[in-house]
């Protein structure tokens, strides 16, 4: 008779397979783990480098002196901070960067949504007019603030077609009350495209059914267009609006090319004056002090926007 002995259980030891009732190390959900890590790992390091870093280098360098010309790096502490509430210019330019946004956010929006409307309405040449509208979006920044400054100089382009009709313009770029708009409506024709695109996918996402059963009921278009278009594409309002804002409070190249800031400190935004007072007075450590003061203001003025959304946002809650 043949006597069958039970297997014996040995250890497991380094490299060994692991026994019947033990589990797999690399399990299915690891492994999803890993490839996930690895897919963002590029971002994160992007964010880290790029992102993270500087800000906290641009923090560092608000509490020191740096004078690039006599090679000197020294640690004032808050002393750049208390600068900010001494300046005598930065109230002015904090004003000029308000008016700037609220002029280029309330124009940008209104118009885009205005021509996305009109393109939405099926008409001949739809295709035509929104390549016109959008092309100012994929142009060249510089080349496009060149050409308008040639357009609105006080022999320019704009002012020889008054002429023609009669009409004495202004000197655009130099007058007090005309530099901020010229700005301001430049900005937003070079812009204007990408918000009226995303304005369009939205309302061709609206439900046709919707607007026939409101007009059934009696709803005129104003009443249609304020209790069905407007909280539908809500959520692209709100994305627009924070893109809008962002975008408004970095605006450098258009100032730098056709006002220089003038006259006086009219158009000197926030980002122009730190421009200013870090390459040009190479106060370096002053700048990197305004600079801090921007990401506030974007940061504070981003969360406000993020905060009111389950306010006014449809489905948001």
């Amino acid at each position: 008779m043949t006597t069958t002995h039970p297997k014996l259980q040995v250890p497991d030891r380094a490299g060994a397979r692991p026994g019947p009732g033990t589990p797999p190390f690399w399990t299915v959900r690891r492994r999803d783990n890993l490839v996930g890590y690895l897919l963002i790992t590029p971002q994160l390091l992007g964010s880290v480098l790029f992102v993270l870093l500087p800000l906290g280098l641009v923090v560092w360098y608000s509490l020191h002196e740096w004078n690039v010309l006599a090679g000197t790096f020294e640690f004032v502490g808050g002393q750049n901070y208390d600068r900010l509430v001494t300046d005598a210019n930065l109230r002015e330019v904090l004003g000029a960067t308000a008016l700037f946004s609220v002029g280029l956010v309330v124009l940008n929006l209104a118009l885009a949504l205005f021509l996305a409307i009109l393109l939405n309405q099926g008409l001949r040449g739809t295709a035509f007019f929104r390549t016109v509208f959008f092309s100012p979006v994929v142009v060249s920044l510089v080349a496009w603030t060149i050409v308008w400054q040639f357009l609105l100089q006080d022999d320019g382009g704009l002012n020889g077609l008054l002429a023609a009709a009669g009409v004495e313009g202004p000197n655009w770029l130099r007058g007090e009350g005309t530099a901020m708009l010229s700005v301001v409506v430049v900005q937003v024709l070079k812009n204007v495209g990408l918000n009226m695109v995303l304005f369009l996918a939205a309302l061709q996402g609206v439900p046709a059914q919707l607007y026939e059963a409101a007009e059934l009921d009696g709803a005129g278009a104003r009443t249609r267009f304020l209790r069905i278009t407007v909280p539908l594409i809500s959520p692209t309002i709100l994305l627009t609006s924070i893109i809008t804002v962002v975008g408004s409070l970095q605006v450098f190249a258009q100032i730098a090319v056709l006002t220089q800031g003038g006259p006086g400190v009219s158009t000197t935004v926030l980002v122009y004056y730190l421009y200013r007072q870090a390459f040009q007075f190479h106060h370096f450590g002053y700048g990197a002090t305004l600079s801090v003061l921007l990401f506030a203001i974007v940061a504070l003025l981003t969360l406000v926007q993020w905060r009111m959304r389950r306010r006014w946002v449809f489905n948001e809650t």
